[in-house]
């Protein structure tokens, strides 16, 4: 058990507005931090509790018994675990993002790569660890890419692999932090401090997210109302403001 993610949830108890308990895949920090604002905006007796870690993260946790009302994952592969476990009824589908490689903006010790291609000559590659959904997706991607570049390609970037961190944003740290030359990581990622560096479309691979209520959550109610506007045009405009590309079956893929 990890009880730090435990600890967040811990609330005002004369807080009079009822609390919906949010477990969302770190990649989508920012985007439903956006999404609790508007949604509390909209519904004034609403609190929502976000709470961001890695998808594998936050499985274990529910599975483990923790308080969660709702679990927005970045591979439906932990929301089919949660399905087989039980704690999850059904899920639905909520975006899709797509992978990129970053670099240090100023460039700095990166010369040599200025495209897809050259990331096997990167000095320190950063990418996410296996059972991860970056790391995950990365690695489709790679595979993709040594079926098409030759395995001389893959093998040289997995030669150039330093560290395989626990989510996306651990990923990009890595960059920010000067302690790797190049990442992959998904799109919704890249910010004013690195440089990205566009993956050829017929490599990429679409992360496809998908968004549930808990089984039996404490806040049941409220955690159908807030899956659901996730999934509506207003929450939609804002998963697409930061970047996410619409799923199949959500209101924004329909207009």
């Amino acid at each position: 058990m990890i009880p730090l993610l435990w600890a967040l949830l811990g609330g005002c108890a004369d807080d009079p507005r009822e609390p919906v308990v949010v477990f969302a895949a770190a990649s989508l920090t920012d985007a439903f931090r956006d999404l609790e604002a508007a949604y509390e905006a909209e519904h004034p007796g609403a609190d929502v509790q976000l709470v961001s870690a890695g998808s594998q993260v936050l499985r274990l946790q529910i599975a483990q018994g923790a308080p969660a009302d709702v679990v927005a994952s970045a591979d439906p592969r932990h929301l089919d675990a949660l399905v087989a476990s039980g704690d999850v009824a059904a899920y639905h589908p909520l975006a899709q993002n797509e992978l990129v490689v970053i670099v240090p903006s100023d460039d700095t010790g990166v010369a040599s790569i200025d495209a897809f291609a050259a990331l096997d000559q990167a000095e320190r590659l950063v990418v996410g660890a296996d059972g991860v959904p970056v790391g995950d997706y990365t690695r489709q991607l790679l595979t993709r890419a040594g079926a098409e570049l030759g395995p001389g390609f893959l093998q040289g970037v997995e030669a150039r692999v330093v560290s395989r961190e626990s989510n996306a944003r651990l990923v990009r740290a890595k960059v920010q932090l000067g302690e790797a030359d190049a990442a992959v990581v998904y799109r919704t990622d890249a910010n004013d401090d690195v440089r990205v560096i566009e993956v050829p479309s017929g490599l990429n691979v679409r992360a496809t997210y998908g968004i549930a209520p808990v089984v039996d959550a404490a806040h049941g109610e409220a955690a159908h109302a807030f899956v659901t506007y996730t999934r509506s045009p207003a929450g939609q405009r804002i998963l697409a403001a930061h970047g996410f590309l619409p799923a199949p079956g959500t209101e924004s893929a329909r207009r």
